[in-house]
């Protein structure tokens, strides 16, 4: 009797220790969502400073795209842009689709993921809901911070670097990011 090559190599991986046989199986559920979570107009609490930070990575992503096709240089090697294209990119970054983004949980704790947010040990598996709301929310959201800051100082911001634009937008004594911000379920 012959068996093929393929067949050989995933009998093989069963009885490998370490191989597919030894693994648990891996399952995942979708995260629970209150109500605010489903249908509030606005991002709920426990998610803003999550949202702050994709907020800020956007920006940023956007500016120094921008930048990045400028032919003329700074002293750091980098391209300034004019008030005009850099008002033109932060809008163009708030209008954005925000597709990539939705809520998961880890650990079961809820938070928003896409670009630019995860920091430490990915799960090996998850589920998240993306869509119906969160888009507008972070939309809403990045319109808020351009009101709150202005183009000017989120620019100033975004010079001094990735940090320096997340700090500004998320940290403070009221930012969403804070020890001190309010996360309170009941605040709409």
């Amino acid at each position: 009797m012959r068996l093929s090559p393929l067949l050989l190599l995933l009998l093989g991986a069963w009885t490998i220790p370490g191989g597919l046989g030894d693994r648990a199986p891996l399952t995942a559920t979708a995260p629970e969502l209150d109500d605010e979570e489903k249908f509030s107009a606005h991002m709920p609490a426990h998610l803003r400073c999550d949202a702050c930070r994709a907020v800020a990575y956007q920006m940023w992503q956007h500016l120094t795209k921008a930048e990045a096709k400028l032919h003329t240089l700074d002293s750091r090697g980098c391209g300034k842009l004019s008030e005009s294209v850099y008002t033109d990119v932060l809008d163009r970054s708030c209008s954005q689709t925000w597709q990539g983004y939705g809520v998961g949980e880890v650990d079961q704790v809820k938070h928003l993921m896409g670009p630019g947010l995860r920091k430490g040990p990915e799960p090996s598996i998850s589920v998240i809901i993306m869509g119906a709301p969160w888009p507008t929310r972070l939309s809403k959201t990045c319109f808020h911070y351009l009101g709150e800051f202005g183009e000017d100082q989120i620019y100033e911001a975004h010079q001094q670097g990735q940090g320096a634009l997340e700090a500004l937008l998320c940290g403070g004594p009221r930012g969403a990011c804070s020890e001190e911000a309010p996360v309170t379920r009941a605040e709409l």
